[in-house]
């Protein structure tokens, strides 16, 4: 399909132009969904689920990074963790504040 740009209004050059962005995201996205079928496939073949090799844990997408192994732990509520990678949470920095050791904080 050859088009004369030349000879194309401005509307239609821009309609033109939101066409071909739109059709390069629906590109990547099936190719995407074909890459994972393929992998499902090729897991499935030797007896896992494509979930069972991904760290044991589907993946929720995204930048394929995950939350990690905490660290360290809130003494007032354990339930409250931190890997010691990126910004630090408030009970922890109140803690450090406070006069705690980190290594009082480690799991």
């Amino acid at each position: 399909m050859a088009l004369d740009l030349d000879k194309m209004s401005e509307a239609e050059l821009k309609q033109l132009q939101k066409d071909v962005e739109k059709a390069l995201v629906t590109f990547e996205t099936r190719k995407k969904a074909e890459a994972r079928k393929a992998l499902e496939a090729l897991a499935e073949e030797h007896g896992f689920s494509l979930k069972d090799l991904v760290d044991g844990k589907a993946s929720k997408g995204g930048s394929g990074k995950g939350t990690g192994v905490p660290k360290y732990a809130n003494p007032a509520d354990p339930s409250q963790t931190w890997t010691g990678k990126g910004r630090q949470p408030v009970w922890y920095k109140e803690a450090i504040e406070a006069g705690a050791d980190p290594s009082s904080l480690e799991i």
